[in-house]
């Protein structure tokens, strides 16, 4: 059902993706965003919580030296270079001792309170590089022991990298369970807008049924908002099909009408002789010929491009071979019929019309053979079916330099045979009306070979 742009499931499909690409990423965005601020928020908590628990595990001793054993309940701070890390240094003057956790196997500088000053609560945030060269986040705090005023510096060092990995295996998890998640929702959305959208396609193989001639009318049960759109087509087509028969009832009302006057005029004129009968007599067989052709103009036009008349062509040229076998016995007449059926686009009338013509001037002039070939025109696979019917005798033929002239109204190339010069005329008339082509070859059996091109249906 999709096949491009065009397409309505497409379109729908790559709106609903774009859509849900969209929402995902934003998903992501909040998720990832609130989970990082959560993520750092418990960051500094810890921080603040073992700055604290370690101020209360440090006093002073007799000597002004700084004592205390702080156990802050993380193994991390044992671990050597684990990038957590807490120190007591002195500031005072005369204040003695440096307390280190067991993981700080070395100094980790501070910078300067002139560059990151103290606020308010005695407190100051930053981060450095740590021993083993990762990130830290340093939360330090100046605090006042003994009696005699003296300020020790409190710093607790925690591994902001170990942080960033955490946060980082979350985003690509959310990334993962969010993919498989989009994925299932693209093909639940896609599937549900094919299922929703199959009811199109019932409509179109209707559609296509009615134009092949398999059926004269959109059938089946069709949702509420589709059922409108069957209503009104089965509406066109019928009101196609009445415009065609009072087309074909007028038509033949007016051939009728016509008919006696002018085979009166016809009588009178070659009753009354001499250079006036002949006169009218003339005039009036050429208006029979040409009320005769536009008649038959106005016929097609009523007709072309329906899509209710479907003719298939086996089975009505053999009846037609079998018909004019009767008529020519002496001529040997063989029929060469595809192996899968073809169907011409158009009324079963015309398909004769254009044939028996054909048959009958082939039969008129053949010696002993007569031969008719059905076989359809390869094309491209979007392209509308054709087909094409050849009719050759072995007679006489037509020079190539009169073909074109035999093909118009009343012409006779030899008038020692009988007719009235309009077969091939009509022929040309129907097949040009039909946007098909007629075309008058040498035949390989010596004679005419009469080619016709029409459109079938696929």
């Amino acid at each position: 059902m999709i096949a491009g742009s065009r397409s309505l499931a497409f379109r729908v499909i790559a709106f609903s993706t774009v859509w849900a690409i969209v929402a995902l990423v934003v998903i992501y965005t909040v998720i990832a965003t609130l989970y990082r601020q959560a993520s750092e928020r418990g960051f500094e908590s810890l921080l603040s919580a073992h700055l604290f628990n370690l101020i209360g595990s440090v006093g002073l001793s007799d000597q002004d030296m700084l004592t205390g054993r702080p156990d802050l309940g993380d193994l991390r701070f044992s671990r050597p270079n684990s990038g957590w890390y807490w120190a007591v240094e002195p500031v005072s003057p005369g204040l003695g001792g440096t307390l280190r956790s067991l993981s700080m196997t070395e100094g980790v500088p501070s910078p300067p309170v002139s560059e990151v000053p103290f606020n308010s609560e005695f407190q100051r945030n930053y981060d450095t590089q740590g021993i083993a060269g990762e990130e830290l986040e340093v939360l330090e705090s100046e605090f006042v022991l003994g009696t005699n005023n003296q300020i020790a510096r409190f710093r607790v060092m925690g591994n902001r990298s170990e942080l960033e990995d955490e946060i980082g295996i979350f985003e690509r998890r959310l990334v993962t369970y969010l993919s498989l998640f989009g994925l299932g929702m693209i093909a639940i959305n896609a599937i549900a807008i094919l299922l929703g959208l199959r009811p199109l396609g019932r409509v179109r193989e209707a559609l296509a049924m009615v134009r092949e001639g398999r059926a004269h009318r959109l059938d089946g049960r069709f949702p509420t908002e589709i059922e409108p759109l069957a209503n009104e087509t089965n509406a066109l087509i019928e009101n196609n099909r009445r415009i065609v028969e009072r087309s074909r009832t007028q038509v033949g009302n007016l051939a009728h009408s016509l008919k006696t006057p002018l085979a009166i005029l016809l009588n009178e004129g070659r009753t009354l002789g001499g250079r006036k009968g002949k006169l009218i007599a003339d005039q009036a067989s050429a208006m029979q010929s040409q009320v005769e052709h536009y008649l038959q103009r106005a016929r097609m036009a009523a007709q072309r491009d329906s899509v209710v008349y479907r003719t298939p062509t086996s089975a009505l040229l053999r009846r037609m071979v079998r018909v004019v076998e009767k008529l020519h016995p002496e001529i040997a007449l063989s029929l060469v019929l595809p192996a899968n059926e073809i169907v011409f686009a158009g009324e079963r009338e015309d398909l004769e019309e254009i044939v028996g013509n054909l048959l009958e001037n082939a039969m008129k002039w053949a010696k002993t053979t007569v031969r008719i070939s059905v076989a359809p025109i390869p094309g491209e696979e979007n392209a509308a079916a054709q087909f094409s019917i050849e009719i050759e005798d072995d007679g006489p033929g037509i020079p190539e330099d009169k073909a074109r002239e035999a093909l118009k109204r009343g012409r006779r190339l030899d008038e020692t045979k009988p007719g009235t010069g309009l077969g091939l005329a009509i022929v040309s008339d129907l097949v040009n009306e039909y946007g098909g082509k007629l075309l008058l070859e040498e035949s390989a059996m010596g004679g005419l070979k009469a080619i016709v091109r029409l459109r079938g249906v696929r």
